[in-house]
């Protein structure tokens, strides 16, 4: 790492929305080595900086690939020159699952937490904060007709450019790529559920040492975003981690169509390592 902060392990979370990322972050936060928290605009930096330094700016033919290297590197030091304390820092964002080759570049020795969750319970959990906030209108949809009903909101977020879409199309390139060995793939009910295992599991993948993470007071929230994006408690997690089981609120057709899509129980073509529910207890596949 370029001057800034004191050479950090580097890792990244990813995944799928709605899947445990915030939680993650606020639990992995309570270890004092570490820093982690929700989306940063980090990734957005990088993606601008790379097309700034595209053949689409007719400067581009000045700047080495050396240059093109240290000014994307300098956005990482530069953002989190104030965490110069921490060891080991985690940045979040759902793009970095469509960026494992410039990972691989920058960062050799970093890994990927995937956070993933069944595709029509990440449906469910949107739908019940769009029906939470009824007198707001919802900035996760452009128009009239995108918000006008269960059926077009969920077929929006499908999308390959929206909010579910591109996070699990990112997903599955990662989970297919030459790169998988880097990810961890968590289940958030595995994490809502067995916490202690979960973390056990995931220190053991990035070769740290055990820490003794409070289950019963975990404290994260982020209201000026959620209040943006009109849709307040996107990223308020409850103080104690544990999973609340409930009926779905999508019609049973809607259920249905995207109950089928949780390709990562299939590893057959991936080195990805697992934290997901198998016949037999979850472990971290090798």
């Amino acid at each position: 790492m370029p001057k800034g902060i004191k050479s950090p392990k580097i890792h990244f979370i990813s995944g799928l929305p709605r899947s445990g990322s915030t939680l993650l972050g606020a639990l992995l936060r309570q270890n004092p080595r570490f820093h982690a928290s929700m989306s940063s605009p980090v990734g957005s930096l990088v993606s601008r900086m790379l097309e700034a330094m595209s053949e689409d700016n007719e400067f581009s033919v000045f700047i080495t690939p050396e240059q093109k290297r240290a000014l994307t590197l300098a956005i990482f030091s530069t953002f989190y020159e104030s965490q110069a304390d921490k060891e080991v820092i985690f940045d979040t964002n759902r793009l970095w699952c469509s960026k494992l080759s410039l990972i691989q570049e920058l960062f050799p020795t970093s890994k990927v937490i995937c956070c993933v969750r069944n595709v029509a319970w990440i449906m469910d959990s949107i739908e019940r904060l769009v029906r939470k906030n009824s007198f707001d209108v919802s900035r996760l949809f452009n128009n009239p007709t995108e918000r006008a009903t269960v059926y077009t909101r969920t077929e929006t977020l499908s999308q390959g450019s929206r909010l579910v879409g591109f996070a699990y199309n990112a997903l599955k390139e990662a989970f297919y790529s030459e790169y998988s060995s880097r990810l961890l793939l968590v289940d958030y009910d595995l994490l809502a559920q067995k916490p202690d295992k979960v973390l056990h599991l995931i220190y053991q993948f990035l070769e740290e040492e055990p820490f003794n993470h409070d289950f019963e007071n975990v404290q994260y929230d982020a209201p000026e975003f959620d209040n943006r994006l009109n849709l307040k408690g996107l990223h308020t997690v409850r103080s104690k981690v544990e999973l609340q089981p409930r009926p779905t609120i999508l019609p049973p057709d809607l259920f249905t169509q995207f109950n089928q899509l949780s390709f990562w129980t299939n590893t057959s073509n991936s080195l990805a390592n697992l934290i997901v529910p198998q016949p037999i207890e979850a472990t971290v596949k090798s």
